[in-house]
């Protein structure tokens, strides 16, 4: 009876271990229609965001491994998402830098402050050419860049309710990958960044963070790395529908300049 009792007993935790795959699987598929669900209602809350009006606060922070100095650029404005169109303010803080100014109206962008041009004229740049040789950075600072970047999360989860100025909102957290992460780079930036992928692996991921309004809206949106170095950028959107007046200065105050690989920003 010995073997027969051995033979039941293997059988038993045969079964068991197959009802426990089976589990394994169907807790794996729950998760990844979870993920997907929370990835679809971000991007929907991006693009009811996007089509309206709003008022623009963003922080960039970065810092590398062998600096206590973490530099801090503050941005603000009025942009109109739908139209292509808004003004922008930009300071480094605690640099003793003039701010810089930004008018965005379609696809060109001015600039004034900047070291290109001199500093009472206007550097017109084309938007959809422009660079950014800084980590987590948006070309020209632009927003409607940014909210690109976070359409592209992936392995999305929900992290619950928390406050954004005041008012409810649902976290959810994910990451972005690596060409999504250095979308729109100069060549220069993204080399130093896969050298430093290449010592530290993949291991090390860029955050992406969105939060949601109880009307469906993003109203802030995160990317954040600490591998390495630091680069947190986040931006607060608020006072949907608000008026944007955003015009192109006189021709004589303009200088054309090529945004590509240049540095219009400090």
């Amino acid at each position: 009876m010995r073997p027969a009792h051995l033979l039941s007993a293997a059988a038993l935790l045969l079964c068991t271990a197959c009802s426990g795959g089976a589990d394994s699987d169907s807790d794996a598929g729950e998760r990844t229609k979870q993920a997907a669900a929370h990835a679809a209602a971000v991007r929907a809350a991006i693009a009811r965001t996007s089509a309206d009006s709003v008022r623009v606060d963003e922080t960039i922070e970065m810092r590398s491994t062998d600096s206590p100095t973490t530099y801090v650029f503050a941005i603000g404005g009025a942009f109109d998402l739908a139209g292509d169109r808004g003004r922008l303010t930009v300071d480094l803080e605690d640099s003793g830098m003039d701010t810089v100014e930004e008018v965005f109206v379609g696809d060109t962008v001015y600039v004034r402050g900047s070291r290109t041009v001199d500093e009472d004229k206007w550097a017109a740049a084309d938007r959809s050419e422009a660079l950014t040789s800084y980590f987590l950075r948006s070309p020209l600072n632009d927003p409607e860049h940014l909210l690109r970047q976070m359409k592209a999360m992936r392995q999305v989860s929900k992290e619950g309710q928390e406050q954004v100025e005041g008012a409810p909102a649902v976290h959810y957290r994910g990451t972005v990958d690596h060409a999504t992460a250095t979308l729109r780079m100069t060549t220069k930036t993204r080399q130093g960044l896969d050298e430093v992928r290449e010592k530290l692996g993949d291991d090390v991921p860029v955050y992406a963070d969105v939060w949601v309004d109880g009307k469906g809206r993003a109203v802030r949106v995160r990317l954040s790395y600490f591998g390495g170095m630091k680069a947190v950028t986040t931006m607060t959107l608020s006072d949907f529908g608000t008026p944007v007046k955003a015009e192109a200065p006189p021709d004589d105050e303009v200088v054309p300049v090529t945004a590509g690989e240049d540095v219009l920003l400090a």
